[in-house]
């Protein structure tokens, strides 16, 4: 005879089991990789804005775009990447077009991210279009 605490332990389980199936290999349902209690835990943000110089083509900005968006994946230590073009109907942008905005864990994993030698050829790359950028770093708070 199958006790009531069996059952549940079982079904418990096979819960588990069917859970941890569906995870990626970080352990998180998809999405970028994910540090114990991250959503409890303070991050660093890297904001980056871009405004390019005048002339700059489509097709050269889009091969930029492409080139920050390869980064994560070529430099473990940023933890999150997101980004997008200026929607803003208020009319402050300055001529900035592109923000990206990188999450690091730690300070460490932004001081390995910025020497790093494919976010130095990213630099490179940029260089010639890039009118100005403007840079800010912050912990995040609730």
């Amino acid at each position: 005879m199958v006790t009531r605490a069996a059952t549940t332990g079982l079904c418990m389980g096979l819960m588990v089991s069917l859970w941890t199936g569906c995870a990626d290999q970080s352990g998180k349902m998809g999405g970028p990789r994910q540090a114990p209690q991250a959503k409890d835990r303070k991050v660093l943000r890297h904001v980056v804005l871009f405004k390019f110089k005048e002339g700059t083509t489509p097709e050269q900005i889009k091969a930029i775009e492409d080139a920050f968006r390869a980064l994560p994946a070529k430099i473990p230590a940023i933890h999150d990447l997101e980004w997008g073009t200026n929607v803003s109907v208020e009319n402050h942008s300055q001529g900035y077009t592109h923000c990206f905005l990188l999450t690091f864990l730690s300070e460490e994993d932004r001081a390995i991210y910025l020497p790093h030698p494919e976010h130095k050829a990213f630099g490179k790359r940029l260089g010639p279009h890039l009118e100005k950028v403007l840079v800010v770093d912050y912990w995040t708070g609730k």
